[in-house]
């Protein structure tokens, strides 16, 4: 019993070695300004304060891998994670969305912020920072709101 313990404890630390040879890339791509959500909407101080705390992580490519993303398999789920953010919310190509793309992208922000969808509970374990009070999620929802409204403004007549 002892041995089969040993074999299956250095099966098992070999896996963990070996994996650290598979990094993942941390190279965050190319930002063009024009295509920036600062391009597309006015973000006041507050709020760009509170999306650079708590949403920039996983929805720009200004991405900011902290230590523990060196270490496999935490890596792995960690870009996964920032990719499947970029999919859904790209704020670094946010101004590359048509308009109707863009209000509705608003909008999502204020129904997941109001609803705690995000920041994801998983970033927040760990990010305390970026944990939002309620003063902050309403800051959120209004500007995402006057967002929309300007916006729409913004549309040439149909």
């Amino acid at each position: 019993m002892k041995k089969a313990l040993k074999i299956i404890v250095l099966v098992l630390a070999v896996g963990f070695i070996g994996m650290q040879f598979f990094q993942i890339d941390k190279t965050n791509p190319p930002i063009t300004d024009t295509e920036t959500l600062e391009a597309a909407v006015a973000i006041p101080p507050d709020v760009a304060l509170i999306l650079g705390r708590s949403c920039n992580d996983c929805h720009t490519n200004k991405t900011v891998y902290p230590w523990y993303a060196s270490i496999q398999p935490n890596g792995w789920f960690l870009k996964d994670h920032i990719d499947e953010g970029r999919r859904e919310l790209n704020f670094s190509k946010f101004n590359t969305f048509e308009t109707k793309k863009k209000k509705k992208k608003l909008e999502e922000i204020c129904e997941q912020v109001e609803t705690s969808e995000m920041p994801l509970p998983s970033y927040l374990w760990i990010h305390r920072d970026a944990v939002l009070s309620e003063s902050e999620r309403k800051a959120l929802c209004d500007w995402t709101k006057q967002a929309v409204t300007n916006l729409e403004k913004s549309e040439p007549p149909a």
